[in-house]
């Protein structure tokens, strides 16, 4: 029999207090999944730590859940990250997905604060020096954009787990295979923490061609042939992402994949229906 997956959920922070409730009314519906951890993301530059930062803290006090925070070296100093960080350690958050960042959009690309944190390996350092955080960062199956070729960001995701990182997260991809060349990779540079796949369950096909041409994920051409002609078909574009996505999951773990982080976009049903799909239960469930 095969093993039941342990699971991680992302989510945006919302943009307003209707927003904020849906999103409370997501953590609900999939908290009886018992998820390891859910995380919430900053915005572009940084532009949402605010908000971030109240949500975590929410979902800390009021949930049952273990929140992670997203947390990013764009927009501040050392000092101003460590300053959040602290205050997240206070709150009782021991989780932090620690990432570079992406510039501010027409900003003409990364460049590092003045005074602030170089980057993923560099912030994690400076998160070990602060607490014994559980430490998650990025990795990319289909090497960083930003990458001079996939050896360097192989060096580069070394050098965040040397720095201190429990494991590794990686992009959203489509294809089993790229993971699991990337996995062989990764052991044959021997990095031994856990790479968990970060899987996105597609809704907007537009949507995810235009991001993933600008964080180098492939898209494969039997992905356009499923969503052709079902722009106006919303209930079919969720029954054929939440199939593929599921198939995705399976596939990897016929090869021993045991961990998932599922990129939700606040959207509870696809989520609850994967995760069926691949035998994780609501607790409620499960006992019954």
């Amino acid at each position: 029999m095969t093993r039941v997956p342990t699971i991680s959920f992302e989510f945006f922070p919302p943009k307003d207090e209707a927003g904020e409730a849906k999103l409370w009314e997501t953590l609900e519906r999939l908290a009886p999944y018992g998820p390891r951890f859910v995380s919430v993301t900053y915005g572009a530059g940084g532009s949402t730590r605010e908000r971030t930062s109240r949500i975590v803290t929410r979902i800390k006090r009021e949930s049952g859940l273990e929140p992670a925070a997203h947390l990013t070296c764009v927009g501040a100093t050392c000092g101003e990250v460590d300053e959040v960080a602290r205050g997240w350690w206070g709150a009782g958050i021991r989780h932090v997905v620690a990432l570079r960042g992406d510039a501010p959009a027409g900003s003409g690309g990364y460049s590092p604060h003045p005074g602030g944190y170089a980057n993923g390996a560099e912030l994690t350092a400076g998160l070990r020096r602060i607490g014994d955080f559980e430490i998650s960062v990025g990795a990319y199956p289909e090497s960083h954009p930003d990458s001079a070729s996939p050896e360097a960001d192989m060096d580069n995701l070394k050098r965040k787990l040397d720095a201190g990182a429990n494991r590794a997260i990686t992009q959203y991809f489509f294809d089993a295979e790229v993971f699991l060349r990337f996995r062989d990779r990764c052991a044959a540079a021997g990095i031994t923490a856990p790479i968990v796949p970060g899987v996105l369950p597609v809704t907007n096909f537009k949507k995810v061609v235009e991001f993933s041409a600008a964080c180098g994920a492939a898209v494969p051409a039997w992905m356009a042939d499923l969503f052709e002609g079902l722009d106006g078909d919303p209930e079919t574009r969720q029954l054929v992402a939440a199939s593929t996505a599921s198939e995705l999951c399976l596939a990897l773990m016929a090869e021993g994949v045991e961990d998932f982080h599922f990129y939700t976009l606040n959207r509870p049903q696809l989520a609850a229906a994967i995760c069926r799909r691949l035998g994780v239960r609501p607790e409620l469930e499960a006992a019954a």
